[in-house]
């Protein structure tokens, strides 16, 4: 018997053993640990920046404006100030993305309500407080993505503007943070502000290098 492979047994061979070009799904146990994940670190990281007396992008911006003006509780403004955008995510995105959305602003907000009671009032570098809190975040929001989630706000149209018009999501959310943060200097000191700025862009920064569909599979 002539045990030498022919060609063609070979390339059989070879084909085995190339990596598969299609993506296997998420479990939803993977979404579930997923979705817990992100919104602990993005709600931490919101956490952060709430002591620091600063703002971000996005509906999460919005509510510390909210909330530095009107000292009202950050966990219920997240919520509210979320409301609009989710009619916008099921519109677009359909029932399974909204309902994961809201579930993960919901996560959100009482994750953040948890860290108040848990670090009361740290005393925290402006400086420490505005990097680390968008690094967390802009983690968090990048787990969210790769599980079908989001936390709702400006990063639903982020997302709509880089499946539908090939723009990247973290430049689309960057341009929208800009007026929230400009928006910041109603309530909070300038400086304050421009670390905010600085901040945005690093949490931004976060999506645009690492949310990427053309490597990212799963």
């Amino acid at each position: 018997m002539n045990d030498t492979p022919t060609p063609h047994a070979s390339h059989d061979l070879d084909d085995a053993t190339e990596p598969t070009a299609v993506a296997l799904p998420h479990t939803a146990a993977e979404d579930v640990l997923g979705v817990l994940t992100g919104t602990w670190l993005a709600s931490l990281g919101l956490h952060l920046l709430h002591e620091a007396h600063a703002v971000t992008g996005g509906t999460a911006g919005l509510s510390l404006l909210v909330t530095y003006a009107a000292s009202l509780p950050l966990s219920l403004i997240l919520i509210v100030v979320n409301l609009p955008f989710f009619a916008l995510a099921l519109w677009k995105k359909g029932w399974s993305f909204t309902v994961r959305s809201a579930i993960a602003v919901a996560l959100l907000s009482a994750f953040t309500a948890l860290h108040a009671e848990m670090i009361p009032s740290p005393d925290l570098a402006p400086v420490y407080g505005v990097a680390t809190g968008n690094l967390l975040a802009g983690v968090g929001i990048l787990i969210l993505f790769r599980h079908g989630s989001s936390l709702g706000g400006f990063s639903v149209l982020a997302l709509i503007a880089q499946e539908q018009a090939g723009l990247r999501a973290g430049y689309v959310q960057m341009g929208l943070d800009v007026v929230v943060v400009l928006a910041a200097l109603l309530v909070v000191p300038w400086d304050n502000v421009l670390l905010s700025a600085l901040g945005a862009v690093i949490l931004n920064l976060v999506l645009a290098f690492n949310h990427r569909p053309e490597r990212y599979r799963a």
